[in-house]
């Protein structure tokens, strides 16, 4: 049947002889749910479950070792793994979508998972890691190559015994077989290293020995990086040829991606930069292959996925962070619910930082409940009860939502218009995916019946309105810095900039190089201000995360200077004037000075509502303590479980 939403979307697909019900794939990621030894566990299959019971077509499950010495997800490495992986398998079948494996070897990559003793196609390693204290790895022997050119094999036919459906291997991400496509990583003077021909090889000889040891028809597919970003790295044109001597291979499918873990917010993409990132190169390669391609990068929503797959420039839609931020996103593509879909906003603050990039089972910032949705599932309250929610940023907004689930008549109390600070937040155009997490909360809203007040909610107000409960989600305010000229009028703080209520001069002063602080500096360098950080830490970007390089590289293109390690120290008519730790000052003309250097909880109304003996209080979110939009989110959840 036509899908009469997105028909290209949830259009059947072939990948060799492998049929799929519609064009999403799953792709693999890391969840850290399996035992140390790569074995499966029931949490493991609860997660794949979910993840079939969602609609996908095809579910990748994360990445198995093909030698016992790697844990990077699951292991695939002897046979004794095979009964676990069966019952993987099964399970994604049970729940109506195919299977697929992807195999791997760490390459240069193992020193980042833990690995003692890892080894590459030769002593290079990433410069940052290097700095960092991370190992060189060791230049494998040609012996040593074809054991693991065995093991690509072996493991790829425990992989059809054990029941997928199909088998991928990555070559692309900063793992092994990358390490041996890349000139700047492989450095080798013989067979294996110099031409293109010679470092492919590595490839070529695993994707031989898998195709020679699953059959001419079990469906093989390979996910290679375009272009990995590094110096002297791979690139898209090498991948074109690489993807044409594969496809004398037999090779079914191409699952294309860019860049490496080294540059790992450029694989997926972050906030600041563009969706669908990748997509010129994937259609440059896929016009130059007979086999069917899917990409994965920053394809979150339906409507860019249908109008991607309508352009020819993808046969398939691979994601991994949108189905984490909402495993139901294809089932309520397909019926029309796109409204309904909780979107990922790039913000790798969970699936990444916390989770991934930490060793840890996975999270998401705006799914609390991802790999524990029977844990934490949502269930109707014994007792009904009538809830003033305070505030109507992300804490607020979820708590409402939850409490309302719950069975709970529920009043949101918003002063101005719901999305709190993430009004302000997504007000740069490069911060434009937390807009669509307004949306969705707004339509939430209207679709549970949630009553909003538009008015400042006071202590009087609440009790007199006789609610059972009472959530305070009020968030913080700017602190006022306690310096000489700080009523100066040329003082404005960050959110008057985001929200547009404040005028800002040419050179431009921010107080503040976290997050805030870097955001609005952005946003108005990108207006042609001349912009100047000062920090009182010696870190600039502090909890931005592993996105840093990718504001790095948006900042690079601007007028700015950074001063760590400085607090204002005055304000003058016309500049800033900042002190070092050992009290050195120095003047930075300006025409603005924009304050970005911390919040502080507003506690009132909270403890004026505690007062009551017969309000149940809660306070979460920013007037609790400085919150990003992940703990807010996660407060506002787990509190509202508990009404």
């Amino acid at each position: 049947m036509i899908n009469k939403h997105y028909k290209k979307l949830f259009e059947r697909g072939k990948i060799g002889s492998l049929e799929l019900e519609n064009r999403i794939v799953r792709a693999s990621t890391g969840t850290y749910l399996s035992n140390p030894d790569g074995s499966v566990t029931d949490r493991l299959i609860k997660a794949y479950e979910e993840s079939a019971k969602g609609g996908v077509g095809l579910v990748f499950i994360d990445n198995a070792a093909t030698l016992k010495e790697y844990h990077m997800g699951v292991c695939a490495a002897s046979d004794e793994y095979i009964p676990g992986l069966s019952l993987l398998a099964a399970a994604v079948a049970e729940n109506g979508a195919k299977s697929g494996m992807q195999l791997a070897h760490p390459g240069r990559d193992g020193v980042f998972v833990g690995a003692a003793g890892a080894k590459a196609a030769s002593r290079m390693q990433w410069e940052d890691w290097y700095q960092w204290g991370f190992a060189v790895p060791q230049e494998l022997t040609i012996e040593e190559i074809h054991e693991i050119v065995n093991a690509f094999g072996d493991a790829a036919l425990r992989v059809k015994i054990a029941g997928f459906d199909i088998v991928e291997v990555l070559a692309g991400s900063g793992n092994l077989a990358t390490n041996f496509l890349s000139p700047g990583q492989n450095k080798r003077n013989d067979m294996y290293g110099g031409s293109l021909n010679n470092r492919m090889r590595f490839l070529i000889e695993s994707i031989r020995d898998v195709r020679k040891k699953i059959g001419p028809d079990y469906p093989l597919s390979v996910r290679l990086t375009l272009d990995d970003f590094e110096p002297d790295g791979v690139r898209l044109e090498e991948s074109i040829e690489v993807g044409k001597a594969l496809e004398k291979e037999g090779v079914d499918v191409f699952h294309v991606i860019c860049g490496s873990h080294a540059e790992a917010a450029r694989v997926a993409g972050c906030t600041i930069m563009p969706l669908a990132l990748h997509l010129p190169a994937f259609a440059a390669f896929k016009k130059e292959m007979k086999t069917p391609v899917m990409g994965c990068g920053s394809i979150t929503y339906p409507e860019l996925a249908e109008e991607i797959l309508e352009s020819g420039k993808l046969d398939f839609i691979a994601m991994g962070r949108p189905l984490i931020a909402d495993p139901d996103w294809p089932v309520k593509a397909k019926e029309g619910r796109a409204e309904d879909i909780k979107p990922c906003i790039r913000c790798n603050d969970g699936c990444h930082d916390k989770g991934m990039l930490s060793h840890k089972p996975g999270v998401c910032t705006v799914n609390p409940t991802l790999f524990k949705s029977e844990k934490l599932a949502v269930t109707k309250a014994e007792q009904k009860k009538k809830v003033a929610v305070i505030g109507a940023g992300p804490a607020g907004m979820e708590a409402a939502r939850i409490c309302t689930l719950r069975g709970h008549d529920v009043t949101i109390y918003e002063k101005r218009e719901l999305g709190g600070v993430l009004i302000e937040a997504s007000a740069p155009d490069f911060k434009a995916d937390i807009r669509r997490l307004i949306e969705y909360y707004k339509n939430q809203a209207e679709k549970l019946g949630i009553s909003v007040v538009k008015k400042e909610a006071t202590s009087k107000e609440i009790i007199s309105e006789k609610y059972d409960t009472a959530i305070v989600a009020i968030g913080a305010q700017l602190r006022k810095l306690d310096v000489k000229g700080i009523d100066n009028p040329i003082v404005i703080n960050a959110l008057d900039v985001l929200n547009g209520k404040a005028k800002v001069g040419k050179k431009v002063v921010v107080i503040g190089g976290g997050v805030t602080g870097v955001e609005v500096g952005l946003f108005l360098a990108e207006q042609g201000k001349e912009i100047s950080f000062v920090e009182m830490l010696d870190m600039f970007m502090s909890g931005i995360g592993h996105n840093r390089n990718a504001y790095n590289e948006r900042l690079a293109a601007q007028k700015i200077s950074i001063h760590t390690g400085n607090l204002l120290y005055e304000v003058l008519d016309n500049a800033a004037v900042i002190m070092d730790r050992f009290g050195r000052k120095t003047e930075l003309d300006a025409d603005t000075i924009v304050l970005a250097s911390g919040f502080a909880p507003q506690t009132e109304l909270k403890e004026q509502l505690e007062k009551d003996p017969d309000i149940e209080v809660f306070a979460v979110g920013d007037c609790v303590g400085a919150r990003m939009i992940f703990e807010a989110i996660h407060e506002g959840f787990l509190k509202a479980r508990r009404v």
